[in-house]
């Protein structure tokens, strides 16, 4: 059992690597990712993460998946924009992965800005409002995630010297 127990842990914390990272590439869930090694570190002999808090954590994970599904479209709603912000947006992201280290804060504004200007003929000024709906939005987004990642990776630090 301590091989299995060694794998668990060190797949968990790889596991939660990955999700850190899939705060910002939108093709990757971070938090669930993250939970997901949470729960391999609780069947861990190494880690001393209590049922509750995997119970817990897993209605966490929910919430901001959930959170983060409704947010960039909300807020470009909330400022006047189209799903074409929120399309661009989307396409900014992956672009902006290739395009460090600015590239990632950058080109979700700037596709979201080229969607709007499609979607909406031009309207330089409704484009401009929408793509910082966006760009809020998948701010705020990406935040909670983060947040909530990191959140786990101590939770998980804690239980491997507790």
């Amino acid at each position: 059992m301590p091989f299995l127990s060694i794998v668990f842990s060190i797949l968990a914390g790889i596991l939660l690597l990955i999700g850190i990272v899939g705060s910002f590439v939108p093709v990757l869930p971070g938090p669930p990712i993250a939970w997901c090694g949470l729960l391999l570190a609780f069947f861990s002999q190494f880690n001393n993460i209590p049922l509750w808090c995997v119970i817990v954590t897993a209605v966490i994970t929910v919430a901001v998946a959930v959170f983060d599904m409704i947010m960039p479209a909300s807020m470009t709603k909330k400022r006047g924009g189209s799903k074409g912000a929120s399309f661009g947006c989307t396409i900014g992201i992956i672009v902006g992965l290739f395009l460090p280290p600015f590239g990632v804060l950058f080109c979700p504004f700037i596709g979201a800005f080229i969607g709007e200007c499609l979607h909406s003929s031009g309207d330089i000024k409704l484009s401009l409002k929408s793509a910082w709906g966006a760009f809020l939005g998948f701010l705020c987004g990406t935040g909670i995630k983060l947040f909530t990642v990191i959140i786990f990776i101590i939770i998980f630090i804690v239980s491997f010297f507790k």
